[in-house]
This record gives structure tokens, C-alpha cells and sequence, in this order.
């Protein structure tokens, strides 16, 4: 009865204390460094639950992992097959020989592992949406790992507490635990002996002393039930003492902390009316450039019409003359071919003037000879008689002067 009654003092005491670590906060830098490895190996046992499941529908989340992701999970399912194999194999044949094998895969097996929790807290945004995704299909875990993180939150809120609990408060706490303790222990002996002492009594069955003896037990057992009750009212009063300062303290801390909270939410306000005035000019000196730009675009775009307007011009009138020269290039071509005939006619005709002018100038050339050499035989035949009668007459002269 007395144990039963501290047990529920202390759980009550526990409950308390529970209720209040979410109004705790970290009041140093090495706590909250203790407190964010913790959540980080709650956050690891978490994913790493995740694992197998995943696994097991890989086909559905390829396209949410990607690549480098799917690939590491390949590899962690091959080395689990290897490693189930080999623990199968292990269990036939003689350990020793596997416990080498066994060894090297369990360091590649935690390697990957290793690099697929790397990969999965380096988004944290996939991590979000595998947790919704699994806990959506499948939302109860193995009994074992639920167990293991569960007891590893608890773990962690002992350690907060532990870490929040001044040294002086922790040994009060400890002393009051002892003497309890030493009270329960004190009080269960002598039940104990009394019980013992009246199966003693029972078993004699003396008749003369039995009912003698049964009276003063029961008065021995009245008296302890009274020490009892008291030493157990005495527990509860300590209980409630240290449950009313408990609560004064939590109290004078959410005091504390709500002045904080007001000073941060005027400060908030005071940060949340500047930001405001802020955002207010710069969007005041957005209107103003979008007002600017519009007219920019507006002016682009009557400029971008005129110009589109004089290059269809251009372009109607381009494509004119390009259909004119086009038929002027026909014509051209044709003109240039008569020209060509023409020219080549001329040539011919040139070149036929020039064989009748040479031809020409041979036969005037040998005309003038013709005639030069008719003169002069005409001129030789005439002289010739005379020179004849000339030559007669001078050697009838000779003639006679020889004689």
C-alpha cells in the first residue's frame, strides 16, 4: 500500500515535469549542441526506418529520388541480399570462417547507409515529402523500431531535463528519493517480519496464546498501517510541497519567457512598420518603373510598327524591282546573245574586209608591177631599134678606119 501510493506521487511528479519541457528552453551553447545531435540521430532513426520501404516500391519514388539516390539504395539492397546470404550461409557452416565477410560487408553496408542519409538530409524538402508519402501507404512502423525511437525520444527528454536541472536541485532530489526509498525499504521489512511472525504463530497453533498472539499482531499491523498512512501522507506533503515549488519556479520561468515574447513581438512590430514604409517606396518605385517601362515598351512598339510599316515598303518596293530586274536580267540575256551574234558577225565581216583589203593591196601591188614592168618593156621595145641603128653606124665607122 505504501509502495503503490509513492510510486504515484512520483509519477505524478514525473507527469509534471514532462508537461513542462516544452516551456523549457536550452541555456547554453553546449546544451543546445547536445539537444541538435540528439534530433539529428531521432531525425536519422526516422529515415533510416524509411529505408526498406522505399525499397521496396524503389519503382514509385525513382522519379522523387533521382538518380545519385536510386542508385545508393541499388547498392544498399544488393549489400543486404549479400549480407542475408551470408548470415544463412554462416548459420550452416561454421562461423569463424564467415565472421571476416561478415565484417567487411557490415562496414559497406553502414558506408552506404551512411552516404543515403547524407544524400536524403541534404534536402530536407524530399525528406518531407518520403515521410508523407511512406507514413500515407503505410503508416505503422516495425514494433522494434517504433520501440527503439520512442525510447530514444525519451532518452532525449531525460537528457533535457538532466541538463536543465541545476545541481543543487538534482541533489535535493536524489536525497528526498533515498529517504523514500529507505522509508519503503524500512517499512516493507517489518511487514515482512510481522508476516513472518504470524505464520509462526499460525503454524504452533497454540491454542492457549492464539488468540493472545493474533490480537497483538493485528495490533502490531494496526500500529503499521498507521505508521504507514503517516510516513505516507508525510510523502505525499513532500511531494506537493516539491510539486508547489516546482511550479512556482515553471511560473517565474513563463513569466520570464512572456516578457521576452512581448519584447520580441514589439520589436517584431517595430521591424514590421519599417518593413511596411519600406515596401511601401519600393512600390511606389515599382509603379514608377513599370509606369516607365510601359511607356518604353509603347514607344518600342509604335517605333517597331513605323519601322515594320517602312520596311513592307521597302520590301513591296524591293520585291518590284527585283520582278523588274529580273525580266530586265531576261532581257539582258537575250540582248546580250544578239549582241554577242552581232559581234561575232562583225568579226567575221572584219575579217573578211581585211583578207579582200589585203587581198586588195596584193593585187594593186601587183598590178603597179604589172604596169611598172609593161612600161618598162613598152620603153625598152621603143629604144631598142635605136640603139640598134646606133651600134650599125658605129661599126661601119670602125670599119673604115681599119681600112
Amino acid at each position: 500500500m505504501g509502495t503503490g501510493a509513492a510510486e504515484k506521487a512520483m509519477m505524478a511528479a514525473d507527469a509534471v515535469k514532462v508537461s513542462d519541457l516544452r516551456w523549457l528552453k536550452p541555456n547554453s551553447i553546449e546544451t543546445e549542441r547536445i539537444l541538435s545531435v540528439l534530433d539529428e540521430t531521432i531525425a536519422k532513426l526516422e529515415l533510416s526506418s524509411l529505408i526498406p520501404r522505399i525499397i521496396s516500391s524503389l519503382d514509385r519514388f525513382a522519379d522523387l529520388l533521382g538518380p545519385e539516390i536510386t542508385a545508393n539504395l541499388v547498392e544498399y539492397q544488393k549489400l543486404s541480399k549479400q549480407m542475408e546470404q551470408l548470415l544463412v550461409a554462416a548459420e550452416e557452416e561454421d562461423a569463424a570462417n564467415q565472421r571476416g565477410s561478415l565484417h567487411l560487408l557490415g562496414q559497406h553496408l553502414k558506408c552506404s547507409v551512411r552516404n543515403i542519409l547524407r544524400l536524403l538530409l541534404a534536402t530536407p524538402s524530399l525528406c518531407k515529402a518520403l515521410k508523407y508519402e511512406v507514413w500515407a501507404r503505410e503508416p505503422a512502423r516495425e514494433p522494434a523500431t517504433e520501440a527503439f525511437i520512442k525510447a530514444f525520444g525519451e532518452f532525449r527528454n531525460f537528457m533535457l531535463e538532466r541538463l536543465l536541472t541545476s545541481p543543487t536541485k538534482e541533489e535535493e532530489t536524489v536525497r528526498l528519493m533515498e529517504n523514500i526509498s529507505l522509508r519503503i525499504n524500512k517499512n516493507t521489512e517489518t511487514i515482512t517480519a510481522l508476516q513472518a511472525e504470524l505464520a509462526a504463530a499460525i503454524r504452533t497453533r497454540d491454542e492457549e496464546n492464539k488468540d493472545n498472539m493474533i490480537k497483538d499482531l493485528k495490533n502490531s499491523m494496526e500500529v503499521l498501517d498507521e505508521c504507514s498512512k503517516n510516513n505516507i501522507l508525510q510523502v505525499k506533503q513532500e511531494g506537493e510541497k516539491q510539486q508547489k515549488e516546482e511550479l512556482r519556479a515553471s511560473q517565474a520561468r513563463c513569466a520570464r519567457l512572456q516578457q521576452d515574447i512581448q519584447q520580441l513581438e514589439e520589436q517584431l512590430n517595430k521591424q514590421v512598420l519599417e518593413h511596411r514604409a519600406s515596401e511601401l517606396a519600393l512600390r511606389k518605385r515599382k509603379c514608377r518603373v513599370e509606369t516607365e517601362i510601359l511607356n518604353w515598351v509603347q514607344a518600342y512598339d509604335t517605333d517597331m510598327a513605323e519601322k515594320q510599316a517602312e520596311f513592307e515598303e521597302v520590301h513591296a518596293a524591293y520585291t518590284k524591282e527585283k520582278a523588274e530586274l529580273s525580266l530586265l536580267m531576261e532581257k539582258h540575256a537575250v540582248l546580250l546573245q544578239e549582241y554577242s551574234q552581232i559581234e561575232e558577225e562583225r568579226r567575221i565581216n572584219e575579217e573578211k574586209k581585211k583578207q579582200a583589203l589585203e587581198k586588195l593591196a596584193v593585187m594593186t601591188r601587183a598590178a603597179t608591177r604589172i604596169q611598172a614592168f609593161w612600161r618598162g618593156y613598152l620603153i625598152r621595145s621603143i629604144f631598142k631599134p635605136k640603139k640598134k641603128k646606133k651600134k650599125g653606124k658605129g661599126k661601119g665607122k670602125d670599119k673604115k678606119e681599119k681600112k
